[in-house]
């Protein structure tokens, strides 16, 4: 791979995120990277380690080691819990705005 895929949005993930997205185990994912089947580079978060990864080769391990249907599955269990999140907390926000909005219907009527 080339230096600017490491800089691609989206090209890349870290290995926690990997493990989340594809079902995979971090054992897993370290023993791809130990093997060669992972290229990866150490990057630092508020002083905690993580490896970043190639999206493409993750995709490649989590269908070798799953098959396509689990890898669709995973896909689809991972974008419903995306889409879940995303309402829950759209909820909350609109919880918050119906009480500001009922604080200065409240306000409008005493002044």
């Amino acid at each position: 791979m080339l230096e600017s895929d490491w800089t691609k949005p989206g090209g890349t993930l870290s290995h926690k995120n990997a493990c989340k997205e594809f079902n995979l185990t971090e054992d897993e994912v370290f023993a791809a990277m130990k093997s060669g089947k992972l290229q990866c580079r150490q990057q630092w978060a508020h002083g905690n380690p993580y490896f970043k990864l190639f999206r493409t080769e993750v995709e490649a391990l989590a269908l070798a080691l799953r098959g396509a249907e689990g890898l669709k599955e995973q896909e689809m269990a991972h974008k419903l819990k995306t889409v879940n999140t995303e309402i829950n907390s759209l909820k909350r926000k609109l919880i918050t705005l119906e009480k500001q909005r009922m604080e200065l219907i409240r306000a409008q009527e005493k002044g």
